[in-house]
């Protein structure tokens, strides 16, 4: 499928949905929308993705294009005024539309109407299926291992962990699957449950319902963690993934460098031992998971030595292997894992 993704103002760093698809994704980028860098190329951002010229809008697509994805994640997920006319020019197009926000641009009655003239299709991806239920605590009984990633904050790289280890577990002969969780895992993966949109009392369940419809299929399930169990606004979720999941085991993601809870910069992150035993002590009265190894996210830290310095003393902190799947090699602590 060709797409152009929608990232205005907020590519690179900002824009975590378009980076996941730019690396991860079977899509071919045609563009990237950013008024802000249009003129560029993606690879002078993010050298290591997918690369594919930076323009200021829709009408500066000029290769035909299947769909057109928001690739951007903002806090509370609502729909930036300013976007209107690119999602607008998509529709015209007959193209697909494609969104991760809590706005459901199928619910725009302007939008809707586009779509129905010009037979583009609207994907809510944050849309949950109505058939979801309370957990019955059975996703210990599947046959697959189930690892889920945890994280000391939002927007930490739970997601690109869970998509390296998956990849480096295929490499290394395992039958892996991610289990998607938010809503740029589900757009990569073509599939899964938004759980931050999901009825409280459904979290665990919807968790659960994936893990039981893939667990006997694959050999691992690498589980799409999301928020932070001490973030003030995202725990909820967080333990419903957990709980949910009943991992056997569970790698601990970290921003190398942050040391306030993004948004929220007024609390303080915790020490790395003190997640290790939160995450392992909440996840023990439902299904014992141990924290067995980290990811840490060097984006920020200059050069790869330093990075591996950065590496070394997080590994101390949480007291097992850990590595920058990125920027050196997720098969380091696969070991761990599996």
């Amino acid at each position: 499928m060709r797409v152009a993704l929608l990232a205005h103002e907020q590519f690179p760093d900002r824009a975590k949905t378009a980076q996941g698809i730019l690396r991860y994704a079977d899509y071919d980028v045609v563009a990237v929308l950013d008024r802000d860098t249009a003129g560029d190329r993606v690879a002078e951002h993010v050298p290591d993705v997918q690369d594919a010229p930076i323009v200021a809008g829709m009408d500066d697509v000029d290769e035909s294009i299947d769909a057109l994805v928001i690739g951007i994640a903002p806090i509370g997920g609502g729909f930036e005024e300013s976007w209107r006319p690119d999602v607008r020019a998509a529709l015209e197009r007959g193209c697909d539309v494609v969104s991760g926000l809590h706005y459901f641009l199928a619910e725009d009655e302007a939008f809707a109407a586009l779509a129905d003239e010009h037979g583009g299709e609207i994907w809510d991806v944050r849309k949950p299926p109505e058939d979801l239920t309370v957990s019955e605590g059975v996703a210990a009984d599947v046959d697959a291992e189930i690892v889920c990633t945890v994280g000391t904050d939002c927007s930490v790289g739970k997601m690109t962990a869970t998509m390296e280890l998956v990849e480096a577990a295929r490499e290394a002969g395992h039958d892996a699957a991610v289990i998607p969780t938010g809503q740029t895992g589900i757009v990569v993966e073509g599939w899964g449950n938004p759980v931050d949109r999901v009825i409280s009392d459904f979290t665990a369940g919807s968790v659960e319902q994936m893990i039981v419809e893939k667990g006997d299929e694959h050999d691992l399930l690498v589980v799409e963690g999301q928020g932070s169990i001490v973030h003030p606004a995202y725990s909820a979720v967080t333990c419903g993934i957990l709980h949910g999941a009943m991992a056997d085991r569970l790698v601990l993601c970290h921003e190398a460098g942050r040391e306030r809870i993004h948004g929220y910069e007024s609390f303080a992150l915790q020490p790395i031992p003190t997640y290790v035993d939160l995450y392992e002590s909440l996840a023990a009265p439902v299904n014992e998971a141990e924290v067995v190894a980290g990811m840490l996210n060097t984006r920020n830290v200059d050069g790869d030595d330093a990075a591996r310095e950065a590496v070394d003393a997080f590994a101390d902190e949480l007291g097992g292997p850990a590595t920058d799947p990125i920027r050196f090699d997720a098969a380091e602590v696969l070991e761990a894992i599996v």
